[in-house]
């Protein structure tokens, strides 16, 4: 039972991480291709997505978020297939994400005064894979 509870937990964490994937490659092309992101018309929206909090060394934020969300998706569909070793690099990843998170909520709340929805979706699921490292059962 504690081997399907983790398959399930691993699947979800994949498929969180393949919505965050696209949402991140989203923000990512519209980025780089100068294009403004469809925020309904929130003006904090659109102070979040064009602050020089955006972008690291004229990369968007978004591309590492890529980079991120497909590890995360990778390192969660090989723990779903029994591979052990892997949850610690899925541990870590989400772990590092979570931390990113926490600072990039911190920048929209106290410099920017200002909240992105794209920002906050992803801070969402990035809760939720944390979430779901701290329920998978250890392997022991």
């Amino acid at each position: 039972m504690e081997s399907r509870n983790r398959i399930i937990l691993y699947t979800i964490a994949a498929l969180i991480s393949l919505t965050g994937l696209a949402e991140a490659t989203y923000l990512s092309v519209l980025s780089l291709t100068g294009e403004t992101a469809v925020c309904g018309g929130s003006a904090s929206c659109f102070q979040v997505l064009g602050s020089v909090y955006a972008k690291i060394a004229g990369i968007p934020i978004a591309a590492f978020g890529i980079l991120a969300y497909f590890s995360a998706f990778g390192f969660a569909t090989f723990a779903a297939f029994g591979y052990a070793r892997v949850r610690k690099f899925f541990g870590l990843t989400v772990w590092t994400m979570f931390a990113v998170t926490l600072w990039l909520l911190f920048v929209q709340a106290f410099i920017l005064h200002a909240f992105c929805r794209y920002c906050l979706f992803s801070a969402a699921l990035v809760f939720v894979l944390s979430a779901v490292v701290v329920l998978t059962p250890s392997s022991r």
